[in-house]
């Protein structure tokens, strides 16, 4: 389960590190969801610690709730386009938080059995 997991999401992430290319800020999201693909490739290998999983996913937890935008307006996914700055920002912390989702699930996994 858990390299099923990892590989899938890291070649997602990485996907999503390619959409950012016509972003207005692609400085920013390329490293962010370059920091999760890698991540998900370390647990794929087997050398990344459960406490690490955490604390990046715990990081994206972090990030997630600073990025919610002032009043929420929907994701509006059947739109392409940027209607409000509040649907980018909701995007973003969407974005955000499946990173913080899926390391968190990989940090559990990892955890040593006692």
């Amino acid at each position: 389960m858990k390299k099923i997991l990892s590989i899938v999401f890291g070649l997602l992430f990485l996907l999503f590190a390619a959409f950012q290319y016509n972003d207005p800020d692609p400085e920013v999201w390329v490293p962010i969801y370059g920091l999760a693909a890698i991540a998900c490739f370390m647990a794929y290998a087997g050398v990344a610690r459960w406490w690490f999983l955490a604390l990046v996913s715990l990081m994206y937890v972090i990030a997630a709730i600073y990025q919610w935008p002032p009043v929420f307006e929907g994701f509006m996914f059947s739109e392409v386009g940027m209607r409000s700055m509040n649907i980018e920002m909701a995007r973003e912390a969407g974005g955000l938080a499946i990173c913080a989702v899926v390391l968190g699930i990989l940090a559990a996994l990892s955890r040593p059995r006692y």
